[in-house]
């Protein structure tokens, strides 16, 4: 290098990435203040039934709402899989006279000064770019299927929630109504007591009793509000007023499917086993693409040089030789990947399985108890309530004997409602674990 004379060098990047054809990146929502609970919409229902809760569950929970950007994000990844490398704008110049500024003029430019200008791109090869795109395809279906079994697990405990409140409710009517019919019993004992046909002992067990049949309401009541407050948490604070409530009853629905039948439909509908059959193709996706990592890429350059008043040009080619690298540890690993995938997709299958097994072994156990009650022993109750009512109000049977049948006419109610709610929720439990509710 000449006396005097000094190189510089600058490379620059151009930022030229390509996104891929045919997908757009979603908008970005506005930055929000601190997260406080949203205020009820103007025309949320304030009476709703068990269909409109699972809808409005599945548009406002906001558990769901946050698993279902996920989808977004793996879709955000693909179209990131699906960029091209960037290519490379290099330049330098050197023999500049930096410290004789005197002969720094055109002609020195022209005929001393070295400059040289070069763009690069890296090819690759192995269709990396291919496989980047279908990996990152295949973990999306992977997540929308996890999503998928989200909503699941969101439904039925949906369903079940409602269903507290509606055993809730039951048992506030239940309550209401017992505690109304004792008080007409509570006065005429106390019309007893006041002409001396009984005794002051007698007329405090039978108030005694209606205090239990106001202590019982209050107990009701409060299993609503703590039961509403639950669905309304899963609901979506603001979908519904303050004050809302639910439509329904406790019923029951008989179903004739067979355990094979369930268990056919749980085989097509189970997103939870989709995910996992979904999970051997990314795995398998994952391998191809540390395959074709294994290639080893082709870099590429040309330089345009200016010398001496001589201009000239030069190709530039780059590659690593695959003698030690080649990705063997990463193709071995995502082999065994996909034998873990395999697995776990078995173990889905065999849990899918025992869900079904078990939800309808507890749908036809409950079923069972609702016809025993339905088969005469709701009625029985009642009837021997009512009787020996009629008989201790005009003194044919003892105070003890109309307490009993009144203890026993309220437990046989309250047994007949947890039996109807535990009914509804294995059928529930019985849509969820065959993964529609949509059953023959």
């Amino acid at each position: 290098m000449r006396k005097g004379l000094a190189s510089a060098a600058i490379v620059l990047a151009l930022p030229m990435s390509i996104a891929a054809q045919g997908q757009k990146m979603p908008p970005l929502p506005p930055p929000s203040g601190p997260a406080v609970a949203p205020a009820p919409l103007p025309n949320a229902a304030s009476k709703i039934t068990l269909d409109e809760a699972i809808r409005l569950a599945l548009q406002h929970n906001h558990a769901q709402a946050a698993a279902r950007t996920t989808i977004l994000q793996n879709q955000a990844e693909e179209v990131t899989a699906n960029l091209r490398p960037n290519p490379n704008l290099s330049f330098d110049s050197q023999f500049f006279p930096l410290f004789n500024p005197s002969e720094f003029n055109a002609n020195y430019l022209e005929n001393q000064a070295q400059f040289d200008v070069g763009i690069g791109y890296l090819i690759e090869r192995g269709k990396k770019r291919q496989h980047r795109l279908q990996a990152a395809r295949d973990q999306t279906a992977v997540t929308r299927s996890t999503v998928d079994d989200n909503q699941r697990e969101l439904i039925f405990n949906t369903g079940q929630q409602f269903i507290a409140v509606l055993l809730a409710q039951s048992t506030v009517d239940l309550s209401i109504k017992d505690a109304d019919s004792f008080q007409q019993t509570v006065d005429i004992s106390e019309s007893r007591y006041k002409a001396g046909d009984m005794s002051e002992s007698d007329l405090l067990k039978i108030k005694l009793q209606l205090l239990q049949f106001q202590s019982d309401l209050s107990a009701a009541k409060l299993a609503k509000i703590q039961a509403l407050a639950a669905l309304r948490q899963l609901l979506g604070y603001e979908s519904v007023p303050d004050d809302y409530d639910v439509d329904g009853e406790l019923d029951y629905q008989p179903v004739t499917a067979s355990l094979q039948d369930l268990k056919g439909l749980a085989a097509i509908n189970r997103p939870d086993l989709r995910a996992a059959q979904e999970g051997v193709t990314a795995a398998r996706s994952q391998e191809a693409l540390m395959r074709a990592n294994g290639k080893k890429d082709l870099d590429v350059t040309f330089d345009y040089t200016h010398t001496a008043g001589i201009n000239s040009g030069a190709f530039f080619f780059n590659i690593d030789l695959p003698i030690f690298d080649r990705n063997q540890g990463e193709i071995a690993r995502a082999r065994y990947a996909i034998i873990q995938a395999q697995e776990q997709a078995l173990e889905s299958a065999q849990q899918v399985s025992t869900d079904v097994v078990d939800a309808y072994a507890a749908l036809h156990s409950n079923d069972e108890i609702i016809k025993l009650y339905r088969g005469g022993y709701v009625d029985q109750a009642q009837q021997s309530r009512d009787i020996t009512e009629y008989a201790y109000k005009r003194g044919a049977a003892s105070l003890l004997d109309f307490l009993d049948a009144e203890r026993t006419y309220r437990a046989n109610q309250l047994a007949y409602r947890q039996a109807l709610a535990s009914y509804m929720t294995a059928l529930e439990q019985t849509r969820q674990a065959v993964g529609t509710r949509t059953l023959p």
